[in-house]
């Protein structure tokens, strides 16, 4: 469903991305982690087509994410770093909006708009403008958006951050429950959502994929044993700066 062929991206003088290759199946939820300044954001910004690589090429369902770029980002549902929406919309018009530019309209739009909203749980909140929204209810909002148009393929930039614990519950089952049909990223700092939600696990550091592998071998391959160690040994190990301090 998704190919990710020895992407690089350089920002100057600084590689950002640095030959990151992988795939991704139906039915897989990925863990996208990393610390700061890894390369995540890059590599999932060049996956959904909005930044082109400096070498190597991705792919959605097939279609080339910078050749066949369109028919490539109607197979996705990106959620964005930040989960920017247009404050003055409400959720629901915001949704509306991204359904019509793909070509939904009448019936068919209201269903796959009140599904979303109903998932990410927004109906009480679905006419209020999105600038007056707590940051959670803006992420729902923008999560909405990415999942209306039932896409085979889903990319989301921490689709936890900034909610309570309640809402975190309510995002991962979603996640669950989308899962056995879909193939999913998910970048996040919050290293308890790989086991919760995630069947692998990637890390990349300073640019470099360092592991792939499923949460359990990920959770072993750290000393003591747990995903935190593994990430945290893994990722220091890859900067001897912080690995010596």
């Amino acid at each position: 469903m998704l190919v990710a062929d020895r992407l690089i991206k350089d920002f100057g003088p600084h590689r950002a991305v640095d030959g990151v290759s992988f795939t991704l199946e139906r039915g897989e939820v990925l863990g996208f982690l990393g610390p700061n300044g890894a390369g995540k954001t890059t590599t999932m910004r060049m996956l959904a087509g909005g930044l082109e690589p400096d070498g190597g090429k991705a792919m959605i369902g097939g279609h080339d994410c910078v050749a066949d770029r369109l028919e490539a980002q109607a197979r996705l549902g990106y959620l964005p770093e930040g989960a920017p929406a247009y404050p003055s919309m409400t959720p629901r018009s915001f949704v509306e909006f991204g359904l019509r530019a793909r070509g939904f309209s009448g019936a068919a739009m209201k269903r796959a708009c009140d599904l979303a909203l109903e998932r990410a749980r927004l109906e009480g909140f679905a006419s209020q403008p999105i600038g007056t929204l707590s940051k959670g209810y803006k992420r729902r909002a923008a999560l909405a958006a990415a999942i209306a148009h039932d896409p085979p393929v889903l990319i989301l930039d921490e689709p936890t951050d900034g909610l309570d614990p309640n809402q975190k519950d309510g995002v991962r089952a979603l996640i669950r429950e989308m899962a056995p049909e879909k193939a999913i990223i998910i970048s996040t700092h919050i290293l308890e959502e790989v086991p919760a939600v995630c069947s692998r696990a990637i890390i990349i550091a300073r640019g470099k994929l360092l592991f792939d592998g499923t949460p359990n071998e990920l959770a072993k391959s750290g000393p003591g044993g747990g995903v935190e160690n593994a990430f945290r040994a893994m990722t220091m190990a890859d900067n001897p700066v912080e690995a010596a301090s």
